[in-house]
């Protein structure tokens, strides 16, 4: 049977370039456990993946929590990712090196 209608909207909390994926996190650090809580809408209706991480906001401990934690989740080194923007804030953007198409299955993958 054929689906009729509008289908339900992939949330994509990344963009994708030609060497690289931006990826648009919001961060909440000292949350008790390290998980990644899926992808969701903001006020604005701007896609972002919801990531928790034990670690505390001081001294870039909770940036480096979430590095280590992506880079576990989707398989890859630590040093693909880079903190593109928002250093000291909730909301940031991620830059993940390697083959777009390989990035883009692997987050799917995560955020489904």
């Amino acid at each position: 049977m054929e689906h009729i209608g509008p289908r339900p909207a992939v949330i994509q909390p990344y963009r994708v370039f030609d060497d690289h994926i931006r990826l648009a996190i919001r961060l909440t650090p000292n949350g008790g456990r390290d998980c990644v809580e899926g992808a969701e809408l903001n006020g604005n209706g701007e896609a972002h993946l919801k990531v928790r991480v034990s670690d505390v906001p001081e001294k870039g401990k909770a940036n480096k929590a979430l590095i280590a934690l992506l880079a576990k989740r989707i398989g890859i080194a630590k040093s693909a990712i880079t903190l593109v923007s928002g250093d000291t804030a909730r909301q940031k953007i991620l830059r993940i090196d390697g083959d777009p198409e390989d990035l883009k299955e692997k987050l799917d993958k995560l955020t489904a």
